[in-house]
């Protein structure tokens, strides 16, 4: 058994690129919870696999998450894929399955990697609900991380000052800002949020540190988007729950689709 963890994102890379007909990919986006209906505005649908016909790939395993990858071309040409949906650590499948998705689309040639996620806010007192955040940095509180063995990587700057500039063409108001990973699925206690507010951290979910980091070995630029879904444990004295979550994602689709689709056109 090869100990190359690129090899079977290679082979899934292959096979994607067979069922979709395309020689290559320019850009690839994860979509996170609620966001999958974003999906729709960032260009023309080449194909949609799901994820099960490619090597690696485990079935979805939560809400929100569809299970596919569609291919697209974009209004200025791209093609993209699309991850309608991630797994994440808290799956109890490791972390190779997390960074898998990520690891396919740059074997099949995207030099850039979109990350969206849904997240609560930890700053309520300047963040409003349904708020989209560039992600600037991060804080990895997951325990886990994608590379192993001697091979140290600069994450001066994860997330693409470059890519975040673009954004700001198209949404001059967008606010950035920390956001802060934790295993999951237990959403944080007003404890935690209050110790991730004292550290730095904007805001706080249980994904796309890991697929940042395996894009930033591969040398691929990143931009991470947060979509404010709620406020962080404890700020507001509301119990917490992913049906929200998902409603907000629901109710903000088209804006964050259009968003992207003119992100996407400029890259």
């Amino acid at each position: 058994m090869t100990n190359d963890p690129y090899a079977l994102a290679t082979d899934a890379a292959t096979a994607l690129k067979n069922a979709a007909g395309v020689d290559s990919v320019d850009v690839a986006l994860v979509m996170g919870s609620g966001w999958v209906p974003a999906a729709d505005a960032i260009g023309e649908t080449i194909a949609e696999i799901p994820v099960t016909d490619l090597p690696g790939f485990p079935p979805p395993a939560v809400a929100g998450h569809a299970g596919k990858i569609r291919v697209v071309r974009t209004g200025s040409g791209k093609v993209a894929l699309i991850f309608l949906g991630r797994t994440h650590l808290y799956e109890g499948r490791g972390v190779e399955p997390v960074v898998h998705g990520v690891r396919t689309a740059i074997k099949a040639g995207a030099r850039t990697v979109v990350l969206t996620n849904a997240a609560g806010g930890l700053r309520p007192e300047t963040q409003q609900v349904g708020e989209a955040v560039l992600i600037s940095d991060h804080i990895n509180l997951t325990g886990a991380n994608p590379i192993t063995g001697a091979t140290f990587i600069d994450l001066t700057e994860v997330y693409s000052s470059r890519l975040r500039d673009l954004v700001r063409e198209v949404e001059p108001s967008m606010a950035e800002g920390v956001y802060v990973a934790f295993r999951g699925p237990t959403y944080e206690t007003p404890a935690e949020i209050r110790m991730c507010r004292t550290l730095g951290g904007d805001m706080i979910g249980m994904s796309t540190v890991l697929e940042a980091i395996a894009a930033r070995e591969a040398g691929v630029e990143v931009l991470g988007i947060s979509l404010v879904t709620n406020p962080g444990a404890g700020l507001v004295g509301e119990p917490l729950n992913h049906e929200e979550v998902l409603e907000v994602g629901r109710a903000t689709a088209t804006r964050m689709g259009v968003l992207l689709s003119k992100v996407v056109d400029k890259l």
